[in-house]
């Protein structure tokens, strides 16, 4: 009986020891992420290998695993640039990017778990700046959002494309001006919606005037050739043709022969 305890304790050590051992070996890489092996005696961290992907792994007690998040990921930026005229300008952009997967200890090894704050930031600033610079407060306000976007966008793709980061997609969110000057800008905007405008009414006026001028010149026209192909032969023979029509209609009439002009008929009704 006394034997058993000394027996048991040497095996009650070992499994306590190999649980410990399980438990610092085990690594559980959850939903949209990725490990990056560091071996402690095998020249650091592995970049000739694919990254652990999700799940269970059992990896050596001494080594280490650098978890980073693998799927599209969003900064928000708020940055203060110039404008080509050197007006301060307050610029919202969001950032939507992730980490190239294939090249992910290259980036721990190179840029460490910062790397958002290491290299993506100052890009996406570097690159706001220099293209803002390159604009007036008015075409900022109005018509160049979107060609400003996408040259935020190619401009830091270019800054972060050998940095092992993946950019998908730069949305400038808002653009502020000094009060002055968007208050300039909105009434310089609103004068010429108005002349605008106004020169649409002069234009619509001007067609009008010369389409009736158009209509006018040519019922004058026709009358004018009507009048020139007039004579008193075929005047008369049209009234004859009246004549007969009016002889031939049901309603009572007193005709007078030889009466009328050119000794055309009179033809009177019962009214």
């Amino acid at each position: 009986m006394e034997k058993l305890p000394k027996i048991g304790l040497p095996i009650i050590i070992v499994l306590v020891i190999l649980i410990v051992l399980v438990a610092k070996s085990a690594v559980t890489i959850g939903s949209g992420e990725a490990g990056v092996l560091y071996r402690t005696f095998d020249n650091g961290v592995v970049t000739d290998e694919p990254a652990l992907g999700e799940g269970f792994h059992i990896v050596a007690p001494w080594n280490k695993v650098y978890i980073y998040e693998v799927r599209q990921q969003e900064i928000l930026e708020k940055m203060n640039v110039l404008s080509s005229n050197g007006l301060d300008i307050k610029l919202e952009a969001s950032v939507w990017f992730q980490p190239a997967f294939e090249s992910l200890g290259k980036l721990h090894q190179e840029k460490s778990e910062m790397y958002k704050e290491r290299v993506l930031l100052p890009a996406i600033r570097s690159a706001a700046r220099s293209v803002v610079g390159r604009y007036t407060p008015e075409q900022l306000y109005s018509s160049k959002r979107d060609a400003i976007q996408q040259e935020i966008f190619e401009e830091t793709e270019k800054i972060v494309s050998d940095q092992y980061i993946q950019l998908n997609e730069v949305l400038v969110r808002d653009v502020t001006l000094p009060p002055t000057i968007k208050d300039a800008i909105e009434r310089k905007l609103k004068q010429e919606q108005e002349s605008l405008e106004y020169e649409f009414r002069l234009v619509t006026a001007a067609k009008e005037a010369e389409k009736v001028i158009i209509e006018a010149q040519g019922k004058a026209d026709a009358n004018r050739i009507l009048s020139a192909s007039l004579n008193d032969k075929i005047l008369q023979d049209k009234g004859i043709e009246a004549t007969v029509k009016l002889s031939e209609s049901p309603n009572s009439k007193t005709i007078i022969i030889g009466s009328g002009d050119s000794g055309l008929p009179i033809i009177l009704g019962n009214q």
